[in-house]
C-alpha cells in the first residue's frame, strides 16, 4: 500500500463538488503561473534542501537572530528560510511553496484592528499602537493538522494584555477573530473554495491564557507577509489552523462562534482543535508527525507538549467528542 504524506492530501473542499473544484483549480492555476513567472518551478518539500537553522535570508543576506537555538524540550529551531517558504495560507494559494512569492507585495500598512463586542472600553488600534506592548520572544512548536510540524521563535505579546485593556464584561464567554477580506490582493478569496473572510474563535479562558499570543514577528524580524503579517494569533497547543493570520477584528461574544474550517468540514475540524494524538483526522493518523527538516516521523505529544500548562482548561471534557 502506498503511503501518501498528509500534507499532500487534497483538502476535502477540493472534491466536495465539481463546481468548487473547477473554481479552485482556476485560481490555483493562476497562482502557479504567477509564481512561475517570478521564480520558476518550485521543488516539492520532499526534494527541497533544508537550510540550517538561522540561515541567511535571500532578501538581506543577514542571519536572523533568536534568543535560543532550541525549544524547552531541546528541539532545534526550524530555519528562517523554511518557516518563510513553507506556508499554509489559503487566501493566497493551496501550494505551500507558492505563498511567499504571491504574498510578497501584500500591503500591510496602514493597518488597523478593531476590538469590540462585550467590552467596556472598545478600541481601534493601529499596528503601531501595539508597540506599547513589550515584545517577547516565545519559542513554540507549531503542529499542523496535516501532521507536519516546526519550531518557531515568535515575537509578540500575550493576548490577555490587549483584552485587559478593553475590559471584557462578565457576559463575554468567547473571542472571535476575523482576518482581512481583500480579494484584490488575496487571489484565492476570489473563489468559493472557502467561506471568506477567515474567522476563528477561542473560549475566554483559552484567550486569556499566558501561552496565547498575538505575534508581530519571528526570528527577531518583523512578521513576513507569508506568515501572517502584520498580526497573527498563535495558540501553540492547538493545530495551526487556529492561529489566524492578518487579523483586522477581535470581537468578544457570549456564544461559541462558527469558524472557517468548522463551516467547511465540521466532521473533520472541531472548534477546539487541540493537538491530540489519540484522535485521528478522518483521513490520516494524528499519532505521529513529520518535523520539517528531519528524516522520518516522531510521536505527537498531547496538547503539542503543553499538557502541563493547559490540561486544566479541559477538565471534565471528553477530548474525543469535543475535538
Amino acid at each position: 500500500m502506498i503511503k501518501i504524506d498528509p500534507s499532500e492530501i487534497t483538502p476535502r473542499q477540493l472534491y466536495l463538488s465539481r463546481r468548487q473544484f473547477i473554481g479552485n483549480a482556476a485560481a490555483v492555476t493562476a497562482a502557479a503561473l504567477a509564481l512561475a513567472a517570478c521564480k520558476g518551478n518550485v521543488p516539492t518539500d520532499e526534494t527541497s534542501p533544508t537550510p540550517a537553522a538561522g540561515a541567511p535570508t535571500a532578501e538581506t543576506g543577514i542571519t536572523p537572530v533568536a534568543g535560543s537555538s532550541t525549544d524547552e524540550l531541546g528541539d532545534p529551531l526550524t530555519s528562517f528560510d523554511v518557516i518563510t517558504n513553507y506556508n499554509n495560507y489559503y487566501e493566497f494559494s493551496t501550494n505551500k511553496e507558492a505563498v511567499a512569492s504571491l504574498a510578497a507585495n501584500f500591503p500591510t500598512s496602514p493597518w488597523s484592528v478593531e476590538v469590540s463586542g462585550l467590552v467596556n472600553n472598545p478600541k481601534t488600534y493601529s499596528i503601531e499602537d501595539f508597540q506599547k506592548f513589550e515584545p517577547e520572544e516565545r519559542i513554540y512548536r507549531l503542529r499542523c493538522v496535516e501532521a507536519w510540524s516546526m519550531v518557531i521563535p515568535w515575537l509578540g505579546f500575550p493576548l490577555h494584555k490587549l483584552l485587559d485593556e478593553v475590559q471584557p464584561t462578565s457576559e463575554a464567554t468567547h473571542v472571535v477573530f476575523n482576518a482581512l477580506y481583500d480579494p484584490q490582493n488575496m487571489p484565492m478569496q476570489g473563489s468559493d473554495f472557502l467561506t471568506w473572510p477567515y474567522a476563528e474563535g477561542l473560549r475566554m479562558d483559552e484567550a486569556m491564557h499566558d501561552l496565547t499570543i498575538l505575534a508581530t514577528g519571528l526570528y527577531g524580524k518583523p512578521l513576513p507577509n507569508q506568515d501572517g503579517a502584520p498580526l497573527r494569533l498563535v495558540v501553540p497547543w492547538k493545530y495551526g489552523f487556529k492561529s489566524i493570520k492578518a487579523i483586522v477584528k477581535i470581537e468578544l461574544v457570549n456564544y461559541q462562534p462558527a469558524t472557517l474550517w468548522m463551516l467547511a468540514a465540521p466532521d473533520e475540524y472541531g472548534f477546539y482543535a487541540n493537538v491530540n494524538p489519540n484522535v485521528d483526522h478522518p483521513r490520516w493518523t494524528q499519532g505521529t508527525e513529520r518535523r520539517i527538516g528531519e528524516v522520518g516521523r516522531r510521536k505527537t505529544l498531547l496538547f503539542n507538549g503543553y499538557e502541563k500548562e493547559v490540561a486544566s482548561l479541559y477538565e471534565g471534557m471528553d477530548l474525543k467528542k469535543d475535538f
